[in-house]
């Protein structure tokens, strides 16, 4: 890939990324060294992306994920996550929308890993439920139920 090229994914990742790992990561300074981390490892494995295995999204996603994932492995933090669950909820989107992006993180922190992967597959990548089904080795019912409860979830959180 050119360094054009290059630009244009940090451009239209980098807020992404950033948001996946701010929802993750508590402090300020760890989440921009990943972030960092994350863009060193894509521009020294873009030469080897092949778009016929996954899409850029995809690849960037999983990428950001293992090192987050590897951050906390190094880490080893101590907080426990809340693995409440609720039944069938009406799904409201503009309740992602319209909260202030530092409540919606504190809010996200607070759910359980796979259902914090599913609102930002959902909203940060836009993808649907079919796909991030695919992607998490999961039927699209059980996709289609954690996504409710982690709505849900986010809608407690951010009522308290």
């Amino acid at each position: 890939m050119q360094t054009v090229d290059l630009d244009q994914i940090y451009t239209e990742y980098s807020g992404k990324v950033m948001g996946y790992i701010r929802a993750r990561v508590h402090s300020s300074a760890d989440a921009e060294d990943l972030h960092s981390e994350v863009f060193e490892k894509i521009l020294r494995k873009i030469e080897g992306f092949d778009p016929s295995k996954a899409s850029l999204n995809t690849w960037i996603f999983t990428i950001t994920r293992n090192t987050v994932i590897d951050h906390f492995r190094r880490t080893k933090p101590t907080e426990e996550l809340d693995e409440n669950l609720s039944d069938n909820i009406e799904l409201d989107e503009d309740l992602l929308n319209s909260e202030a992006l530092g409540e919606l993180a504190a809010a996200l922190r607070k759910l359980p890993q796979q259902l914090m992967d599913i609102i930002v597959l959902r909203y940060y990548d836009g993808k649907p439920l079919t796909e991030i089904a695919e992607l998490m080795n999961l039927s699209y019912g059980a996709v289609k139920l954690r996504h409710q409860n982690a709505v849900l979830m986010l809608r407690q959180a951010l009522t308290e």
